[in-house]
């Protein structure tokens, strides 16, 4: 069985920024509801580079984060190609394209990964989610919660 981690980064006091960690906590309840096996989950206020050492422990990793891309309407979940993702790191923060390069040239590994964008609007201190961000999780979430059974059930067969 193919090992999985679905790890949601932002800040959940700054509005919207909190997407991530917000999808993975709707997948927890999901998951401790009783409605599905789904993988390994964690979050963080961002990508460190110690995420590598822990994504080259899994066969897939799916990353979850707030976007203010224009090229999202609401949410975007879509494989990530190490080959043209832009690999990015500052002092402030490690894109997940990184975070997958680390993990290749440090431990030798390039599991499956996927990105999971979901479209915020608004990043002032709050502990909310404004009202469109939830309207774009519960998309987002709705979407994935389809996916990963689909996955899942062609993997048993």
């Amino acid at each position: 069985m193919k090992r999985i981690l679905l790890y949601g980064f932002g800040n959940p006091g700054r509005q919207d920024d909190g997407l991530g960690p917000a999808f993975v906590e709707t997948i927890e309840k999901w998951r401790e509801a009783g409605k599905h096996n789904i993988p390994d989950t964690d979050s963080n206020y961002q990508l460190n580079v110690e995420d590598a050492l822990a994504i080259s422990e899994y066969d897939m990793v799916i990353f979850a984060d707030a976007s203010t891309e224009e090229d999202v309407d609401d949410f975007r979940f879509a494989p990530l190609d190490p080959a043209t993702a832009d690999v990015k790191y500052t002092l402030h923060a490690a894109s997940p394209a990184y975070i997958l390069h680390l993990c290749h040239n440090l431990y030798k590994k390039y599991p499956e990964t996927w990105l999971m964008r979901i479209r915020g609007y608004e990043w002032d201190f709050d502990e909310n989610l404004t009202p469109a961000a939830k309207e774009n999780l519960f998309l987002a979430t709705e979407h994935f919660q389809g996916w990963l059974k689909e996955w899942m059930s062609r993997r048993t067969h």
